[in-house]
């Protein structure tokens, strides 16, 4: 048949597989949850944490391998939507407005999952959140057995609520685990690495999987990637002081063996406790207002840009060209970022890739013929992509450093929600036919990225090296 299922009919097995779904995935998730809820209060006061001193050991490499692999395997899902889009247009013979749907719902999911598994990595821990959501995960890889493209946007709304909650619990656990001298390049590159990996996994697999078995092959392999991911799960330790309020005093001591973690007396609290929460306050607006900024110069300025370049003159082909080699400088991106973030600052470089951004969206706002030079293009395209890349990879783990345990998880998804907001907006704008050009979309965009500087400069802490403890301390 060609791999076509569409206009197939929903036959009695097809609903029993369904229903076993329904059954399977609820059941699963009772039986990852733990059997005695954490105590939050047994842990109150008591401060779990590496020396500085403490070398990477097998069971560190072992969590990084699993985690990276693990944002990659969870990154593919919604950076494979590009290539299913085609495939699903023509087999269902949807129009562009209504396949246009598919990455509005999923990116809505995104938004609702970050938020969604942030929680519950505060309420129940890392661990456990980041196996529900590789359950949920796996579940909605059915989405590329469904007949009709309604059970595709059904689906596909789980799969982002799973995709979602992914990267802010990573970076949450591994704040927790990792010594301070190697947290801040541990966060951000295998954050970026995750990422970048995720992107270049789901085109490989478009190039390999799509012409021979269609566009539904590309859903369905999140079916054993996600078993994979939940087979290497028994190297995913849990947070020492969830461990400590469930009273599994053998497992933390493992842990403590393991990775070096010692119980260390807490920091006193700061004088001026109420200061210090204002203070607090007006750094989560800064890195909320930076999530959106970015969010809207990703999913928006970004994203329409080969259509602006198009308009302005230039062939498809050299407007995906400068984009594309824009995009080579990716990776080398990460690892800068990741350089500077632990070795220089980690304040200063989150702020350096915002004024990055700045400069981009400024040099957007040159006259059309000083910007059709395409040397000069090149150079504010190459500065919006080296700014963006550079701020996601050092934003997320800046913000796991800045909360304290008990909102940790939470206060990483509102940052990360954030930065998946802007993706909701814009295709509700697209819906609406409001697709400004390069320049109206650089004109919205930058009094919000000018002030999230300035407010990470007026309130944003140096975390670099710092021990978590003190950190928590003071939030």
């Amino acid at each position: 048949m060609g791999n076509h299922l569409s206009g197939m009919p929903m036959d009695g097995w097809m609903y029993l597989g369904m229903a076993l779904i329904g059954v399977g995935v609820p059941a699963a998730i009772f039986g990852a949850l733990p059997k005695k809820r954490p105590d939050h209060r047994a842990g109150v006061g008591v401060a779990y944490e590496a020396p500085d001193d403490t070398p990477l050991t097998r069971s560190h490499a072992a969590v990084l391998l699993v985690l990276t692999l693990g944002l990659i395997i969870d990154t593919m899902k919604p950076a494979t939507l590009g290539f299913v889009l085609p495939g699903m247009r023509g087999e269902y013979g949807l129009a562009k407005s209504t396949v246009a749907l598919l990455p509005f719902v999923a990116l809505t999911g995104t938004t609702v999952g970050s938020f969604l598994w942030g929680w519950l990595a505060d309420i129940y821990g890392r661990r456990v959140s980041i196996l529900l959501s590789t359950i949920l995960f796996v579940s909605t890889s059915i989405c590329g057995a469904m007949p009709s493209y309604s059970w595709n946007l059904v689906m596909c709304f789980l799969m982002g609520c799973s995709a979602g909650g992914m990267l802010p619990v990573v970076y949450t656990l591994l704040a927790e685990i990792m010594p301070p001298r190697h947290r801040s390049w541990v966060l951000v590159l295998v954050g970026g690495t995750g990422l970048v990996g995720g992107y270049l996994a789901a085109s490989g697999a478009a190039h390999l999987f799509e012409p021979l078995f269609g566009w539904r092959s590309l859903w369905l392999q999140g079916f054993p990637t996600g078993l994979l991911l939940l087979a290497m799960a028994r190297w995913i330790p849990e947070s020492p002081r969830f461990l400590l309020e469930r009273g599994m005093d053998a497992e933390l001591a493992d842990m403590a063996r393991k990775f070096g973690i010692v119980r260390r007396a807490p920091q006193a609290a700061p004088a001026d406790a109420g200061s210090a929460a204002a203070h607090h306050r007006e750094l989560t607006i800064a890195l909320v207002i930076t999530a959106l900024s970015w969010s809207f110069v990703n999913f928006g300025l970004l994203l329409w840009l080969p259509s602006d370049l198009q308009d302005r003159g230039f062939s498809a082909e050299i407007a995906s060209g400068i984009i594309a080699s824009s995009a080579l400088v990716a990776l080398p991106t990460i690892m800068i970022a990741a350089f500077l973030y632990s070795r220089w600052s980690s304040k200063r470089t989150l702020i350096g890739t915002v004024l990055l951004t700045l400069a981009g969206l400024a040099g957007a706002l040159l006259p059309a013929p000083t910007l059709a030079w395409p040397p000069l293009l090149i150079a504010v395209i190459a500065l919006l992509v080296v700014g963006t890349n550079g701020l996601i990879a050092v934003l997320l783990p800046y913000a796991a450093e800045n909360y304290a345990l008990r909102v940790r998880g939470r206060a990483t998804g509102l940052i990360a929600g954030s930065s998946k907001f802007g993706g909701v907006a814009v295709q509700l704008g697209a819906f609406a036919g409001l697709i400004p050009t390069m320049g109206g979309a650089a004109i919205a965009l930058i009094v919000p990225m000018t002030l999230s500087a300035v407010l990470i400069g007026r309130s944003g802490r140096e975390t670099r090296g710092r021990s978590l403890r003190e950190l928590e301390a003071t939030a």
